[in-house]
């Protein structure tokens, strides 16, 4: 199934990957907690549902300081894969993928070995609902990520795929989207859990980077300004976009996002319009 000598499957619950419900595969190293915690709660201790998280890259060239600022970025890579580990068993994951990818590799659209890997692992899941990153997100190896992942799914046998593609936010909040195209999770349950699964990196948290703060501070400012005229429903959201169609169907990706900027351009002129 891999061809990365470094990659790695790590199976904190009991059973096998085909029991997969909900697979994410995010870039990085706590990019999964940051943008699929929904999924992660609507699984945890459901005896129906099993999340499985992949994380491509291998961890390396994240900034440092502190009692990190000595770390080579050999020594970050196994500090990151450990606290993915944690992680993974905080939120009673299934499994937890590590395909170990650089960065460069990801962001090279010709990394065959890696849409490859992927179409293995999606095949081997069997996941009904799959999670990853949005195509107007402002990293990258995010985005580059979706692309090898869409590309993926369409190279599988449509009956194989799953029923359910949605990308999520990470590096730029979809709260841009108009109200009708955002799939909204729920993220206020199990707030120590939560709480736990991003405070666990320690590596990122410590080394400079408060991820800890902002991803709870966006799903509590997501959930309390979606309705202006009433009161909050949720205690915390993550917003996502619907990419299925996009997933069976031959339309380019970017005509794709562009459809919705253009719908959240129309909405913004509209509005003026009638106040004026």
């Amino acid at each position: 199934m891999f061809l990365g000598k470094n990659a790695e499957i790590f199976t904190p619950g009991q059973g096998n990957l085909s029991q997969t419900t909900d697979l994410c595969i995010g870039a990085h190293q706590d990019d999964i907690e940051c943008m699929a915690y929904g999924p992660i709660a609507a699984c945890y201790g459901n005896p129906d549902r099993h999340f499985t998280g992949v994380v491509v890259t291998d961890g390396g060239g994240s900034p440092r300081t502190g009692v990190y600022a000595d770390y080579t970025d050999d020594d970050m890579k196994q500090v990151r894969v450990t606290e993915q580990k944690i992680a993974a068993q905080i939120g009673r994951y299934l499994a937890q993928v590590f395909l170990s990818y650089k960065s460069g590799e990801v962001k090279d659209p010709t990394t065959r070995s890696l849409t490859e890997e992927l179409k293995s692992l999606i095949l081997a899941t069997s996941p009904e609902n799959l999670y990853t990153h949005n195509l107007a997100d402002k990293h990258d190896t995010h985005v580059a990520v979706a692309l090898h992942v869409i590309k993926a799914l369409r190279e599988i046998p449509t009956e194989k795929r799953p029923k359910k593609i949605i990308s999520m936010e990470v590096w730029r909040s979809l709260d841009w989207l108009c109200d009708e195209d955002k799939v909204i999770h729920d993220t206020g349950v199990y707030p120590n859990v939560s709480s736990a699964l991003i405070g666990i990196y320690d590596s990122q948290v410590s080394g400079g980077k408060r991820y800890d703060l902002a991803t709870q501070g966006r799903r509590l400012a997501n959930a309390t300004f979606f309705a202006s005229h009433a009161v909050d429903d949720f205690q915390g959201i993550e917003f996502g976009l619907n990419i299925t169609d996009l997933v069976y169907s031959n339309t380019e990706p970017t005509d794709f996002i562009v459809k919705y900027i253009e719908r959240f351009k129309d909405d913004v002129i509209k509005r003026i319009t009638s106040l004026s």
